[in-house]
C-alpha cells in the first residue's frame, strides 16, 4: 500500500512537471514500481547521476514512454559522457510536447554541452520569451548566454595543449577525480567513488543499500620506472564509510589535506601526516579556516606557511570564495583574508592550487569569461603589493562547456593533472594529464631532494632552510622516518643554506644558489651522517687490553701506569664539526668540561682534565659512564695531536699490546 501511494504521488508529480499528463503505461511490474519510486527519490534529491541508470533501464523497457525520455534527458545533462544522448532524448520530447516544463532551457543546455552554441542561443531566446518563465529562470538563461558567447570565442582560438588520459591503471568504469600530486610527480593521491569504496553502496544513513550510492574514498598510486602502479585505498585511518575526499598534498607528499562532512558543519578540511608509510588519523585543521559553513578545497604553499582554501562563509563575493590563511606560531591557522574582487566573483570560485614558485595561482571559477560551469584560470601574485593579476582563462581544449576543476601543476611547470567525464574515457570521470608547456610558464624553482641515511640505512633527519641574505628561516621540516626521503622547492631570487641535523651526529650544510635562477632546476643530494672517527667506539682500542674482560683476565699491562713526556690522556664525551651547546648537567662533580679544538677542525668535549697515565684516565672514564654518559671513552693526545693506539706503538711510546 505504501509503495502504491508513493507511485500515485509520483504520477501526480509527472503530471505537473510534464504538463500533458502522466505516463501512458498503465501496467507496471512490481520490480519496475520499486525502481521508479527509488529513481524519483534520487532525482528529487538532485542525485541525477545515480538516478540516471535506473531511469535508463526503465526507458529501455518502455522505449515509447515520453516522460522517461524527458527525465532521462535531464539526468544526462549532469553526466558529461551522456550529453549527446541527452540532447537526442530532449529533442524527441520537444517534438511531441513543447509544453514540458523548462524544456527549451534544458535543450539549450544540451546544445551548449555539445558545442552547438548558436542553436543553444536560439533555444534560450524561446525560453525567455515563453509565457510563465520565472525571473530566476531568466537569470539562469542570461548566464547561459554569456557561457555560449565566451565558448564561441575560446573554441575559435584553441590553445596548444596536449591532453592525455592517465590510462586504465588509474582510471576505471567508476569515478576517479581530484588528483593531487607531489611536486616531483612521484606520488598521486585522488578521490575514488565506485565498487571498491568502503561500505559499498549505502543509503543516506550509511547503511548498506543496493539502491544506494558509493561514498568517496581516497586512493594512492606511485610512479615506478616512468609508470603509475595500480592504485589502492590509502588506509583505514583515512577511508571510512562516509565521504572522504583528497583535496591537497604538500610539495614533498608528506602532508595530505582531506575533506570530510560529518553532517553538522557543512564539511571541513582535515590534515593527515605520513609517518613512514602510514597516514595518521586526520585531524580537523586548528584555527580559523573551518567555519560553520562549507570549506572543501585547499592548497599549501611550498614553505608550508600559507594555506589557500575555498569557503562558503558569509561576507564573500557570493557562493564559494577563495581565501588564504597564515600558519601561526602555535601551529594553528589564522589571519584569514579574502583574495579579493580580482579573483572572486558573484558565482562560485573554487579549487585553488598555488604552484611551488609561490606566485602562480590556478583555480576554477563559474564567473569571469568561463565557457560553461567551472573553468580553470591562472593569475600571478605581485609580491611587492600582494595584488593579483587579472585572471586568464586557460583556454580550450583544457576548458570545456562542462565543469573543469581541480587542476594541479608539477613543479617543473610543464604538466598538469585534472579530472573530466568527457566522452572516450574509461568511466564516469577519469584523470587526465595535460602538457601546458606552450600555454603557461610559472617562475622557475629549485627542487632539492634526496635521502638521509646513517650507514646507508634511512633515518628521519631534521632539515632547516635559511635564506642566506637575511638569515631568516624559509622552512623547517623532517625527512621521512622510513625512507629517509626529503624534498623542498626553493623559489628564485635568493640563495639558501640547507642544514641537515641528526641527534649525536655532526650537522651537515649545503648551499643552494637560486638568486638568478632562470629555469626549473632539480638536484638530488643524499646525506649520510657519520660519526667522526674519534667518537666511534673503536677509539676505545687505546684501552683494548686493559678496559675489556679479556684484558682483565690477562692482568694489568705496562702501558696502564706508564707516562711519557708530551703524552696525555683525556676522557672525551662528545665531538662536533660545529661546536654546539652541549648539555652535561648529569656530569656535575666529575671535573671541568673543556672544549678541545685540534688541527682537524673537530671540537671535542672532554671532562676531568688531562691524565698522565692510561689507568688514571680509565678510572675516570668509568665514573663518567656510571653517571650516565655511556659512550664516554679515553682519547690520547701526543704533542697536541690526536693519536691512536697503533700510532703510539709505532712511535715506541708504549710497548706492543698482547693480541
Amino acid at each position: 500500500m505504501k509503495k502504491a501511494i508513493l507511485f500515485l504521488l509520483f504520477l501526480m508529480y509527472t503530471a505537473i512537471t510534464f504538463s500533458q499528463g502522466a505516463m501512458k503505461t498503465r501496467k507496471w511490474r512490481k520490480s519496475e514500481l520499486d525502481t521508479l519510486v527509488k529513481a524519483q527519490a534520487l532525482f528529487e534529491d538532485q542525485n541525477y547521476v545515480m538516478a540516471l541508470p535506473l531511469f535508463e533501464k526503465m526507458q529501455q523497457n518502455h522505449p515509447k514512454e515520453m516522460y522517461l525520455k524527458y527525465i532521462l534527458g535531464i539526468c544526462g545533462l549532469y553526466r558529461s559522457d551522456y550529453h549527446e544522448r541527452a540532447l537526442e532524448l530532449l529533442l524527441q520530447v520537444y517534438e511531441k510536447n513543447k509544453k514540458a516544463a523548462d524544456i527549451e532551457y534544458d535543450i539549450a543546455r544540451a546544445y551548449h554541452y555539445n558545442y552547438k552554441f548558436d542553436e543553444a542561443l536560439v533555444m534560450i531566446d524561446k525560453f525567455v520569451k515563453k509565457k510563465g518563465t520565472s525571473e530566476s529562470g531568466k537569470k539562469d538563461a542570461q548566464q547561459l548566454v554569456e557561457y555560449c558567447n565566451n565558448a564561441k570565442k575560446l573554441v575559435a582560438s584553441p590553445v596548444d595543449a596536449q591532453i592525455t588520459n592517465a590510462g586504465n591503471i588509474i582510471n576505471t568504469v567508476n569515478s576517479e577525480y581530484v588528483p593531487v600530486i607531489s611536486s616531483d610527480e612521484q606520488v598521486m593521491i585522488f578521490t575514488y567513488r565506485g565498487d571498491e569504496s568502503t561500505g559499498g553502496k549505502q543509503n543516506a544513513s550509511n547503511q548498506p543499500d543496493e539502491m544506494g550510492i558509493y561514498y568517496e574514498d581516497v586512493f594512492v598510486t606511485h610512479m615506478e620506472n616512468g609508470s603509475w602502479v595500480t592504485p589502492s585505498g590509502i588506509g583505514s585511518n583515512i577511508n571510512t564509510n562516509v565521504h572522504d575526499a583528497a583535496i591537497a598534498i604538500s610539495n614533498d607528499g608528506q602532508k595530505l589535506f582531506i575533506f570530510r562532512d560529518n553532517g553538522f558543519d557543512g564539511g571541513d578540511i582535515y590534515l593527515s601526516k605520513l609517518k613512514g608509510d602510514s597516514w595518521s588519523e586526520p585531524e580537523k585543521l586548528k584555527g580559523e579556516v573551518n567555519s560553520s559553513s562549507w570549506e572543501g578545497s585547499a592548497s599549501l604553499s611550498a614553505d608550508e606557511r600559507t594555506l589557500y582554501f575555498s569557503s562558503e562563509a558569509s561576507g564573500g563575493s557570493g557562493g564559494k570564495d577563495l581565501y588564504k590563511a597564515n600558519l601561526m606560531p602555535d601551529g594553528s591557522w589564522g589571519n584569514i583574508r579574502n583574495l579579493g574582487p580580482t579573483i572572486n566573483t558573484s558565482l562560485d570560485d573554487d579549487a585553488p592550487f598555488i604552484h611551488p614558485d609561490g606566485k602562480t595561482l590556478l583555480y576554477s571559477s563559474k564567473g569571469l569569461n568561463s565557457m560553461g560551469g567551472f573553468d580553470i584560470f591562472k593569475t600571478q601574485l605581485n609580491v611587492a603589493d600582494s595584488s593579483w593579476s587579472t585572471p586568464e582563462n586557460m583556454g580550450y581544449p583544457i576548458n570545456t562547456p562542462d565543469d573543469d576543476i581541480y587542476f594541479v601543476l608539477a613543479a617543473n611547470g610543464t604538466r598538469g593533472y585534472y579530472a573530466s567525464g568527457k566522452s572516450g574515457g574509461y568511466g564516469l570521470q577519469d584523470i587526465y594529464s595535460v602538457d601546458v608547456s606552450k600555454v603557461m610558464k610559472p617562475a622557475p624553482v629549485f627542487m632539492l631532494s634526496g635521502i638521509t641515511t646513517v650507514d646507508k640505512k634511512p633515518v628521519e633527519a631534521d632539515l632547516k632552510v635559511i635564506v642566506e641574505s637575511t638569515s631568516s628561516v624559509y622552512k623547517e621540516f623532517k625527512s621521512n622516518s622510513l625512507s629517509g626521503a626529503y624534498l623542498v622547492n626553493l623559489p628564485p631570487g635568493a640563495n639558501y643554506k640547507v642544514t641537515f641535523s641528526l641527534k649525536d651526529y655532526p650537522s651537515q650544510t649545503i648551499s643552494v644558489e637560486a638568486l638568478a635562477l632562470k629555469d626549473f632546476t632539480e638536484k638530488k643530494v643524499n646525506v649520510n651522517f657519520e660519526m667522526p672517527k674519534d667518537t666511534i667506539p673503536k677509539t676505545d682500542s687505546l684501552l683494548a687490553k686493559s678496559d675489556s674482560a679479556k684484558a682483565k683476565a690477562a692482568g694489568p699491562i705496562d702501558i696502564g701506569n706508564s707516562s711519557k713526556e708530551g703524552l696525555e690522556f683525556k676522557v672525551q664525551i662528545a665531538a662536533y664539526n660545529l661546536p654546539k651547546n652541549y648539555k652535561y648537567d648529569k656530569l656535575k662533580g666529575l671535573g671541568k668540561v673543556e672544549k678541545l679544538l685540534l688541527e682537524d677542525g673537530i671540537t671535542r668535549f672532554t671532562i676531568g682534565g688531562a691524565f698522565k697515565t692510561l689507568n688514571e684516565a680509565i678510572a675516570h672514564k668509568e665514573k663518567v659512564r656510571a653517571a650516565g654518559q655511556s659512550d664516554a671513552f679515553v682519547t690520547a693526545i701526543y704533542n697536541g695531536k690526536r693519536v691512536y693506539l697503533e700510532e703510539l706503538e709505532k712511535l715506541g711510546l708504549i710497548p706492543p699490546q698482547t693480541k
